[in-house]
């Protein structure tokens, strides 16, 4: 029997560590296919793994791509290796030499494919076109720890779970999206006086498991964040003891803080709730919070205010602290690679001397690099670039707005890497087959900042290579000086990567393939071959952070208006969020035409838009959803974890983000998708009606 290889799962950031094999000839009757558990040995999660892990690992849904192919008119067809890189290459090259280049990667990549992809386009292109999908899901976050702390990441790690007394879960679903990470928060909940409170509009599979679930009005969480820092002002439950010898700001933040009163009602909650809250953050505190609090034109203040929550009470410590759950596997990966606004080891990038080290490094010159960081995704494609190379991401149908996204997507040369067919690989003019987990080798960064090893169990299906090769191999061809290894050694990629984040707040350079071989996983900093990161910015009494004069930040920022509220035209709310057994956007986890998109309504909702619900003769209701850039058809299910009013989609669906607006966070670039404006129309209307 073929042995087990130790690896990591890479379907969320939690960062199980697995053991699989290739599939035994003689008693497997699919050859190729892995076979997964949990591995007991790993230090993170000590053999525990989700069902979705597992068998997304073994055996995804989606629809394989297993041979280069171009566009021929308007088909893909399958084609050799030579001539889909060719293609590449030149349409590349002619987008270079006259016009601009955009690259979108992914936190789907390992961490050594995400830094030699950043290389390739910030060193070889020099564009400031270049992002991961990162910044759809945790840019609020990242800009958030930045202004607050003067670093990325959060101080918690896991260990910290089960030292809390109150869990404050706030616009997040670890239920669903971080199954691994809600056992520990539930069983460390089943110690006594320890509790667990949802701020969610949703009562969501967490919400329905918690002590206490709030129920803000969608978009209203800063005014609640607010409202709750002004009732622990107004009963004087400040650590001023923390506040005083290792914050500033704070005075400005008291004089512009709403009558707690004022604020709860504005947000749609009680008074009794602020307090629920208010007390929670008068223990040992975690909070944690998810794309529902980033994914918003105000994500990154109030990401900011649920920081200051934390300074204000003291919860920057062990056991406590600020602790937002990232989406994607290796999310934590690429913000280390450099997809946002800093070089590996988040080197300012506007710093002179990390510019020029960084070059250096390169052996490019200076004046190569990008003056800026871009404007996110979504910003990128509104300059409509003459190209654009996609790795491991889905912008068709990941993006907001998105038939406007295909539509520049089709306007441009368009390079394609993926794993699985998907809505970007069918626009595609070059098609590139790639690996996925399981099939190539590397490391990832969890949430926690731990870093562990992905290892191949299996050869990828078919012609298939994996992403760091087929980046190497675009990279020499247009770069020879920056790359020259068609095929690099994915230890060596990853030396160069730690190298450069030596002396820096996110120092990796003690990490190594040979520790990770010792020692399975180790959680940055680590700046040699023995240390390894534990809470952030604490040491024993005392506090340090890398800002300016040492202090953390509080913020400011008020609660502004929706970007797009109800009207009497679209009187309904909708948002969007992970839906069980998805992956991404979906196409590791579906096989085909996904089918109608489901959404959820509030009985009463439905009873109240009856006349626009109609059965499709199969036994399912369906309804259109409408907002003023598309129309989708979908089935109706009435669920009473909806507030009336709202409509909830699933963000992984390929017609959601038809429906969703393009408005970003100013200094984060994420797009606002939790909120925009819609109506219910009859479903034999929606599919067809373009945006207005």
């Amino acid at each position: 029997m073929t042995a087990w290889t130790p690896t990591t799962c890479m379907r969320c950031a939690v960062g199980c560590g697995f053991v699989h094999r290739a599939a035994d000839a003689d008693t497997d009757a699919e050859a190729g296919t892995a076979s997964v558990r949990g591995d007991p040995d790993h230090p993170v999660t000590r053999g525990l793994a989700c069902r979705r892990g597992i068998e997304e690992s073994a055996t995804p849904d989606g629809e394989r791509l297993t041979r280069p192919l171009v566009r021929d008119g308007d088909t893909l067809r399958p084609t050799s290796w030579d001539d889909a890189l060719a293609r590449a290459v030149a349409g590349l090259r002619d987008a270079h030499d006259h016009g601009e280049v955009a690259i979108l990667g992914s936190g789907q990549q390992t961490n050594e494919a995400a830094y030699l992809l950043g290389t390739v386009a910030r060193g070889g292109f020099g564009t400031r076109l270049y992002d991961a999908n990162t910044t759809l899901c945790m840019a609020s976050a990242v800009t958030a720890y930045y202004e607050a702390f003067g670093s990325d990441a959060p101080p918690c790690t896991y260990a910290d779970v089960g030292d809390a007394d109150r869990h404050v879960v706030w616009g997040a679903n670890p239920a669903v999206a971080h199954p691994v990470l809600f056992r520990w928060l539930r069983r460390a909940a089943d110690a006594d006086g320890v509790e667990i409170a949802v701020v969610d509009p949703v009562r969501s599979e967490t919400a329905a498991d918690a002590d206490r679930h709030i129920a803000p009005e969608p978009g209203r969480d800063l005014r609640l964040a607010r409202a709750v820092l002004s009732r622990l002002v107004a009963t004087d439950r400040i650590d001023r003891a923390f506040v005083n010898a290792a914050t500033e700001g704070f005075a400005a933040l008291r004089e512009s803080l709403p009558d707690a009163g004022t604020a709860a009602t504005d947000a749609g909650v009680s008074l009794a709730d602020v307090e629920y809250l208010a007390d929670a953050l008068d223990h040992r505190a975690l909070v944690y919070w998810g794309m529902g609090i980033n994914q918003h034109v105000q994500g990154t203040d109030t990401a900011r205010g649920l920081i200051d929550l934390t300074l204000a009470t003291g919860n920057v410590r062990p056991g406590a602290g600020p602790f937002s759950l990232t989406g994607q596997a290796n999310s934590m990966g690429a913000r280390l690679c450099a997809s946002k606004g800093t070089w590996p080891g988040q080197r300012p990038f506007a710093d002179p001397d990390h510019r020029r080290m960084v070059a250096d490094r390169w052996g490019v010159p200076v004046d190569r690099l990008p003056a800026a960081p871009g404007p996110g995704p979504v910003g990128i494609l509104t300059r409509r670039p003459d190209a654009v190379w996609t790795v491991a991401t889905n912008p068709a149908a990941g993006m907001p707005d998105a038939d406007a996204v295909r539509e520049r997507l089709s306007e441009s040369f368009l390079v394609a890497q993926d794993a699985f067919h998907t809505e970007t690989t069918a626009l595609a003019d070059v098609v590139l087959p790639a690996a996925t987990w399981g099939e190539c080798e590397g490391t990832i960064t969890n949430m926690e900042r731990t870093v562990s090893r992905v290892r191949a169990a299996t050869d990828p299906p078919g012609a298939a290579r994996s992403d760091l090769e087929l980046i190497a191999t675009v990279g020499a061809s247009l770069f020879p000086g920056l790359i020259d290894d068609p095929d690099p050694d994915p230890a060596a990629v990853f030396d160069a990567l730690t190298g450069l984040t030596a002396g820096t707040v996110a120092d990796c350079s003690g990490i190594t393939y040979d520790r990770l071989d010792d020692a399975s996983a180790v959680r940055w900093p680590a700046p040699d071959a023995e240390s390894a990161g534990g809470y952030r910015y604490h040491r024993g009494e005392s506090w340090s952070f890398p800002t300016p004069t040492g202090a953390a930040r509080f913020s400011t920022a008020e609660s502004r208006p929706l970007p797009e509220p109800t009207d009497g035209a679209y009187p309904l709310t909708l948002t969007t969020a992970r839906a069980p057994d998805a992956y991404n956007t979906g196409v590791r986890s579906r096989a085909g035409d996904p089918g109608p998109v489901t959404a959820r309504l509030h009985p009463d909702t439905a009873a109240a838009h009856a006349d626009r619900i109609a059965a499709d003769g199969s036994g399912r209701d369906r309804v259109g959803i409408e907002s003023r850039r598309a129309s989708v058809a979908a089935v109706v299910d009435r669920d009473e974890a909806v507030p009336a009013g709202l409509v909830w989609l699933p963000i992984h669906h390929p017609t959601t983000n038809r429906l969703t607006l393009p408005d970003r966070d100013p200094r984060s670039n994420e797009p606002h998708f939790k909120q925009c404006a819609v109506r219910l129309v009859a479903p034999a209307d929606a599919p067809v009606r373009a945006a207005e």
